[in-house]
C-alpha cells in the first residue's frame, strides 16, 4: 500500500495577504536553520524564523504593491525583491538593517518574474521583462549596466515573456537564457549575440513557469492547461519536446526542481502541490493542505538531507512547510 501523503511539517500564518513569492536562504547565524523570505500581495516581504515559526522582520519597499519574486545574493543579507510597482529593490539586511540600498525600474506592466545568475565572484546577471512588451533585458549587478536586450524577430508574435531562467553549463561557459512566452513557446537565447538559438512550442496557452536542469540539459514547463511539458537541449543547442505529462486539473503557477535534481514540485491552481521524480516524471505525492491557488513553491538549498524543506505559498495567506523525500 502506498503511504498517505504527509501533513505539513508546520504552517506559517501572519503574511496578511496572498503569498506570491518564496525563497529559502541558508548560511545565517545558525547555518543549520534556513531563513525563509515570503512576498505578499499587500507589498510586504516577511523574513521568517523557522525555529520559532514567527516573523523576524517585515520589509516594506514596494508601495503596498504585490511582491512576486525574491532572491538573495551571497548569503542572506543582500536580498532582491520584485514588485508590481515596476521596481526591483536591493535590500541590505546585515546587522538587523531593513533598508533598500538600490533599485531598478523595469517599466514593465506584466508579471514575469526575474531570473538571477551568479556569473563570477561579486558579479551577477539579472534577466527581466523590458519596457517594450516582447523584450527581455539582461543587466549586470551590482553595476546595473546593460548586457543585452533580447528582441524577437519582426513578425515573431511571441507575445510577452512570462517566465525566465538564466543558466550556465560548465564553469566558464557562456550564460544562456530560457524564456517562456505568451504564445506557448520556449526560446533559448545566446546572451553574447542577442540571437535565438532554438525555439519550441510547448503549450497552447502562455507558459506560466519553467525550470531547467543544466546538468541533464532537460527542462520542464507548465501553463494554464492540464499538461506539463518536458523538453531537452541537445549538443547542437536545439530544444526538443521529449514528452508531456497530463495533469488531473488545469493550471500551474510555479515549478521548481530541487537543488539535488532528484524531485520537483509544482504549484497548482487546484490548491495542491504535486511532487514528481525528476528522472522519469513519476508522480510521488499530492500534498493537499491549502484552500486556494498555490502561487509559489521553493526548496531549501540545504546540503544535509534531513534539513531539506519545501515551502508553498498560497492565495489563502498561508505558507505550508513540508519535510518530504529527504533521503531520495
Amino acid at each position: 500500500m502506498a503511504q498517505p501523503p504527509p501533513d505539513p511539517h508546520f504552517v506559517l500564518r501572519g503574511a496578511g495577504a496572498a503569498v506570491h513569492a518564496l525563497h529559502f536562504s541558508c548560511g545565517g547565524e545558525e547555518p543549520d536553520i534556513p531563513i525563509l523570505f515570503s512576498g505578499s500581495e499587500n507589498g510586504f516581504i516577511h523574513v521568517w524564523n523557522l525555529k520559532t515559526h514567527r516573523v523576524d522582520a517585515a520589509l516594506d519597499g514596494h508601495g503596498r504593491k504585490s511582491v512576486y519574486w525574491l532572491k538573495t545574493m551571497d548569503g542572506r543579507d543582500r536580498l532582491l525583491s520584485q514588485g508590481r510597482d515596476q521596481r526591483i529593490c536591493l535590500w541590505d539586511l546585515a546587522e538587523g538593517r531593513t533598508s533598500v540600498t538600490d533599485s531598478v525600474y523595469t517599466e514593465n506592466v506584466g508579471f514575469c518574474r526575474c531570473s538571477l545568475l551568479k556569473a563570477a565572484q561579486g558579479r551577477w546577471l539579472m534577466a527581466m521583462a523590458a519596457k517594450a512588451l516582447e523584450e527581455v533585458q539582461v543587466l549586470e549587478l551590482p553595476s546595473k549596466t546593460s548586457v543585452c536586450t533580447l528582441k524577437p524577430e519582426v513578425g515573431a508574435r511571441l507575445g510577452m515573456p512570462m517566465c525566465l531562467k538564466l543558466w550556465q553549463g560548465s564553469c566558464g561557459s557562456q550564460p544562456s537564457l530560457l524564456a517562456g512566452y505568451e504564445d506557448g513557446s520556449v526560446l533559448l537565447w545566446n546572451l553574447s549575440t542577442g540571437k535565438v538559438l532554438s525555439q519550441i512550442i510547448c503549450h497552447q496557452e502562455p507558459v506560466m513557469s519553467l525550470d531547467f536542469d543544466s546538468e541533464k540539459a532537460k527542462g520542464i514547463s507548465g501553463s494554464s492547461e492540464k499538461v506539463l511539458s518536458i523538453w531537452s537541449l541537445n549538443e547542437q543547442q536545439n530544444l526538443q519536446v521529449q514528452k508531456t505529462h497530463r495533469l488531473v486539473n488545469a493550471g500551474i503557477s510555479d515549478i521548481t526542481i530541487r537543488p539535488d535534481k532528484k524531485i520537483l514540485a509544482t504549484a497548482g491552481w487546484d490548491h495542491r502541490i504535486r511532487i514528481f521524480g525528476w528522472k522519469k516524471m513519476k508522480p510521488l505525492a499530492v500534498l493537499d493542505y491549502h484552500t486556494a491557488t498555490v502561487h509559489s513553491v521553493s526548496f531549501s538549498d540545504h546540503k544535509s538531507p534531513s534539513d531539506r524543506l519545501l515551502a508553498a505559498g498560497a492565495k489563502d495567506h498561508r505558507i505550508s512547510v513540508w519535510s518530504i523525500y529527504t533521503q531520495t
